[in-house]
């Protein structure tokens, strides 16, 4: 069955500027019939790590935090916590990072909450039904939420091919416990090149699954270990790494039950926008963003997660490679920029397993936002 995803281009005169488009687009999916008054609403979306500029601008989601006021919802900001170390990997840096970004109070009209606590342990086991888990583990505050709204900024992504809808939800808002689940069967691993003996990990740990062994370098009992990943960000010499032992196809399943899990109780009240804008050739989580792939191409709304991620796509595939980009001269890679980008990633399986599980349908109507009268 065929969904619709709706379309406004980045074109604006003096009638009708972007602002006015993005809420066209939340009358067009119904917004209005998607949340109740006194709802507590999750927006769900990326600030960027500290050093990147790709990120959906603050000034863009404050058109969104405003319809949803005007529908006397309580709309709140939110993102996880990142498994790995960086700008965004506790509550508080990831907190400072997002206003740094632009993403105050006074810029975007709505609380920042990060969805799983202050080091990412805050978390939900909801229940799944797929090839890999029986339970995932969602960030608290987006699992207690009345209602979504999905923000996901479109890129390339060096595991998923792409980074849209899904991926926004499936990995991020994943707790830390869960993204290791998503990339890894076997759990953190320690680097005794770079382990000093600190025991700093030792004493984090709440399930004592790390020593020191006799060489004063850090051991994790794997029948300890539960996987929370607090230890990656604990570790001062970055000596705690994750084991990438997953296979993409894996991988890409594992993100897909997620979004499963996040979306449960909660499909019928959740819509979603992709901003296909400075379309980076890899995440928004490195710390910096290379040049755009093809032009910007405008933002997607829909109530179909995979959908809107097809759709995306195609209209990615559709452009032409600009130049000075990191595609520039490769013509073979003109039919499929994200196989161009990640030639072992087959970035369609996310979206087949995705239809099977009843997420949605990849058969979609692109629906463009009609002239004004």
């Amino acid at each position: 069955m065929s969904s619709s995803v709706f379309f406004s281009d980045m074109r604006a005169d003096p009638k009708e500027n972007l602002y006015a488009k993005i809420l066209r687009l939340l009358d067009m999916v119904e917004l209005e019939k998607k949340v109740s008054p006194r709802d507590a609403v999750a927006v769900k979306l990326h600030f960027g790590e500290k050093g990147n500029t790709a990120f959906i601008r603050p000034i863009f989601v404050r058109q969104v935090v405003d319809r949803l006021k005007a529908l006397e919802t309580r709309p709140f900001i939110t993102d996880a916590n990142t498994l790995y170390v960086g700008t965004r990997s506790d509550a508080v840096s990831h907190l400072t990072t997002a206003v740094e970004h632009g993403f105050a109070f006074s810029v975007v009209g709505a609380p920042l909450i990060i969805a799983d606590g202050l080091y990412g342990g805050s978390y939900v086991d909801v229940p799944v039904r797929g090839k890999h888990f029986t339970s995932a583990s969602i960030g608290s505050e987006v699992v207690h939420a009345d209602a979504l709204v999905s923000l996901a900024h479109f890129k390339g992504h060096e595991l998923s091919g792409f980074g849209g809808t899904i991926k926004n939800l499936g990995m991020g808002c994943a707790s830390r416990k869960g993204k290791l689940e998503q990339h890894s069967n076997l759990g953190p691993k320690v680097s005794r090149k770079r382990c000093i003996g600190c025991g700093d990990c030792v004493e984090h740990c709440a399930q004592q699954a790390i020593s020191l062994d006799e060489d004063k370098k850090s051991y994790i009992d794997p029948e300890k270990c539960v996987g929370c990943g607090e230890c990656i960000l604990i570790c001062p010499q970055q000596a705690i790494q994750i084991q990438w032992s997953q296979d993409i196809p894996i991988f890409l399943e594992k993100m897909v039950e997620y979004t499963q899990a996040v979306l449960a109780g909660k499909k019928e009240k959740s819509v979603f926008l992709n901003f296909l804008t400075q379309i980076s050739p890899a995440c928004d989580c490195y710390g910096h963003c290379d040049a755009p792939i093809v032009p910007d191409i405008g933002i997607l709304a829909s109530t179909d997660p995979v959908a809107i991620d097809q759709a995306s796509a195609d209209l990615v595939n559709q452009r032409s490679i600009l130049a000075g980009s990191c595609l520039e001269g490769k013509t073979e890679c003109a039919q499929d920029k994200f196989r161009g980008l990640y030639p072992k990633v087959d970035w369609e399986i996310q979206l087949t397993y995705a239809e099977s599980l009843g997420l949605g349908s990849r058969t979609y109507e692109l629906v463009p936002l009609p002239p004004l009268k």
